[in-house]
């Protein structure tokens, strides 16, 4: 697929959030709201650019990323001009189509199989785990854990346990 400039202009915005995050920045709430409903706008005008009725949402799309756009590019000026110079090149790329980061072409798996009662998470892992630790945290919270890929699971299991295992997986990733 060919780079969507308003894809590329969320995943810029998402990282120049992230980074005013890591700098101590307090960001005003409506701002991940924006960027969440942006993205799920994205999605959806991804599955059919063509139609007419999802064309619609270009606009808002628009408006969601010019709000935060707004509010972000301000910040930066407590910075410096060229923090600032450089987050708006990045954004001036994007919107002229280039790739200034690259994008995952997930698709979402419907999980099949899953017994009644129970609930399902898919998790994708940073890095493959032992699949024996797995099984031995699958059998302490009482879970089914299935390898669907080297690095991405399916959970089975009660909402409560689901929980707790993943809590215990996690620590496997913390510093």
């Amino acid at each position: 697929m060919n780079v969507l400039p308003l894809e590329q202009t969320w995943l810029v915005l998402v990282e120049l959030l992230t980074d005013l995050k890591k700098k101590g920045f307090e960001i005003p709430l409506d701002v991940n709201e924006d960027l969440r409903l942006a993205r799920m706008d994205i999605n959806f005008y991804k599955t059919d650019p063509s139609n007419p009725e999802v064309m619609k949402e270009l606009k808002r799309i628009n408006q969601f990323l010019n709000s935060v756009q707004d509010t972000l590019i301000n910040l930066t000026d407590e910075i410096s001009s060229d923090y600032k110079q450089e987050w708006i090149k990045k954004l001036q790329k994007a919107s002229m189509g280039e790739e200034v980061y690259p994008v995952e072409d997930k698709k979402s798996k419907f999980i099949v199989g899953a017994p009644p009662g129970f609930s399902v998470v898919r998790i994708t892992l940073k890095e493959p785990l032992s699949e024996d630790r797995i099984q031995d945290i699958a059998e302490e919270f009482n879970l089914i854990i299935e390898f669907d890929e080297d690095n991405v699971i399916s959970v089975f299991g009660e909402k409560e346990d689901i929980k707790k295992g993943l809590n215990e997986i996690s620590s496997f990733f913390r510093d």
